[in-house]
Order: structure tokens, then sequence, then C-alpha cells
């Protein structure tokens, strides 16, 4: 049996590692000879590649065809991503491709989810500029929360800084305090499951009306400032006069106490007022205070965010 090379153009046989055929002068060249100074071969058609799973262009994670979002990182896909044209010549391959280690470093920070029974479940790592959460066509997706707004908070950097912003949204974003802090009134706070608010008491008189009548009710117990609970719904709940200028909230044993809620401990937290300054300590309680934020606050590795439902807690990395 002969081996060998057959011309393409002229079928002449012809021995192993000829150049070029002997009859007609074709190249015979089992690579492409413009590496040799040979005329170059022409270049085979294109391969088009179906549009499927794209990598993430910020953490190479692979997104489904039509998806807005990157699940992993957040990142908005702003364009419909269009099929790649690959030829033969390509060393690219299919499918996902080896991550450059660079693009992990571009998360800077990441939020874990705090489940029921108190352990981690899914993170979410923030990579990108912006980074939506809420209830509907956000990357940070809660779709089985009622309390959440369709777009209910934004996580973004600025200066090199984590900053969490409300978005308008109905019910609010709260973080966890540490010690005391300074409390305007009228901002709301949660105690455990508790929706409470101060407010101002303004300033009144007992004078009588004018045939000399004085109005007859509970006498007044005095003090500066009230707590107010809001219920679901919007309706106000329990009214607390303060006497003096403090108010302890807990359990059992302070002036304002909620014993059927397990999330409040002994002695949780306490409001004073010194005539001119009010302010909130969490009394180190096992589930802390949280403070709703006036429109946006920086965040800080170890922060605690509630919104909706949702507990999550802030990593620098």
């Amino acid at each position: 049996m002969d081996i060998g090379l057959v011309c393409d153009q002229c079928s002449t046989l012809s021995a192993m590692g000829t150049p070029r055929c002997t009859r007609c002068g074709a190249s015979l060249a089992l690579e492409d000879e413009t590496r040799i100074g040979a005329p170059a071969l022409r270049a085979p058609a294109p391969v088009v590649v179906e549009t499927g799973p794209t990598p993430c262009p910020v953490c190479n994670e692979m997104i489904p065809p039509n998806h807005r979002f990157c699940g992993a990182c957040g990142t908005r896909i702003d364009a419909v991503m269009k099929p790649r044209t690959l030829t033969p010549q390509s060393n690219e391959k299919v499918g996902r491709r080896t991550m450059f280690f660079g693009a992990m470093q571009a998360a800077r920070a990441k939020l874990t989810l705090i489940r029921g029974d108190g352990l981690d479940g899914v993170s979410f790592t923030l990579a990108g500029d912006e980074h939506l959460a809420g209830r509907i066509d956000c990357p940070i997706a809660f779709p089985d929360d009622p309390f959440l707004s369709p777009t209910h908070a934004n996580f973004f950097y600025r200066d090199g800084k984590l900053v969490v912003r409300d978005e308008n949204s109905t019910n609010g974003v709260f973080v966890r305090i540490a010690g005391q802090i300074e409390l305007p009134f009228g901002n709301r706070f949660l105690v455990g499951e508790q929706m409470l608010e101060v407010v101002q008491v303004p300033p009144t008189s007992d004078e009588a009306v004018e045939d000399g009548t004085y109005f007859f009710a509970s006498p007044r117990r005095g003090g500066d400032l009230r707590v107010v609970q809001t219920l679901r719904g919007g309706d106000t709940g329990i009214v607390f006069g303060a006497v003096g200028g403090t108010v302890r909230i807990g359990r059992e044993g302070n002036d304002i106490d909620f014993p059927e809620d397990p999330f409040i401990s002994g002695h949780h937290a306490h409001l004073a007022w010194d005539g001119a300054r009010l302010t909130l300590t969490d009394l180190t309680s096992k589930n802390g205070t949280f403070l709703r934020i006036a429109g946006e606050r920086p965040l800080v590795h170890g922060d605690y965010v509630f919104m909706g439902q949702q507990l999550l807690r802030v990593e620098i990395v």
C-alpha cells in the first residue's frame, strides 16, 4: 500500500513531506504556508456561535440569555448580548472561559443575608457601581417579601466607600446603631419587632373656657416627650408619655415592656432627653436597635441593614 499525500487539484499521489504537487504544483502542506514564505491559504469561513450563556464582563459568571443583571455581582447588562463570531484559527473556546484573577478583586464589598435561624444565607457581591435592591426587577431581589417596594434601596460606592440610599421606599431602610446616637424627633426606630418613634409634647395650658368652666379629664402627667408605636397597616398602637427625661424599653422591668416579643432583650434600649438633645442607646441587646435612615448613609464593615423582612450584613472585602 502506498502512503502519501493526494493533491486536491489533480489527485496525484506524492510522497509524505512533499510541499507541492509534482504534477500541477499545488500546495500539499498540512499547515498554513504563510509561516514558510509560501502563498497564504484562503481563510476558512467564520463559524457563528449561537447566542447562549455569556460571561459577565465584571466577574465572569455566566449570564443566561436575555437576563438584564448578573446573578453573582449584580452588574446591569444594558445591551442584549450578540452572537460571537469565531474562526478556526481562534484559540477561544465556546463556554466558560478562565477567569482573570483581577476580576475577583473588583468586588469591594458584599451583602450576606441572615436567615431566620441566625445562620448566613446567600451573599450578594457588590462589584458594580450601583446595586439596586427590592421586590421586582432588581439584581438584589426578594420577590416574596411584601414589605419591600419594587425598587427599595440602592447600594453604591462614593469616594471608595459603600453607601446605602433609600429609594423613596414605603417602609424605609434601617441600619443597626452602635452604642449611643443622637435621635431627631420623629425618626422611627426598631426594637425587636416594634416600630417606635419619639414625638415632642407641644406646650399646653389648662385654662378655663370663656364662661369660666374648666375642661374635665385625666390629670396631666407632665413630661416633654411621647413614645408612639406604629402598627402594621399604619395604625397607632400604644402611646407612652414620659414623666422624666428617660425611657427604658425592653421585655420586662422597663418603662415600656413588650413581653410577647421574642426578639427583644430584657433591657433593650434607652431614650434620654436633657431639654436640648435626645439620644437613643442600645443596651448591648442580642438583636440590636435599628434606626431608619434619612436619605442615605455610609456603611462600614460589620454594619447590619434591615429592609422589608430582610436582614443583611455588610462585609468589606
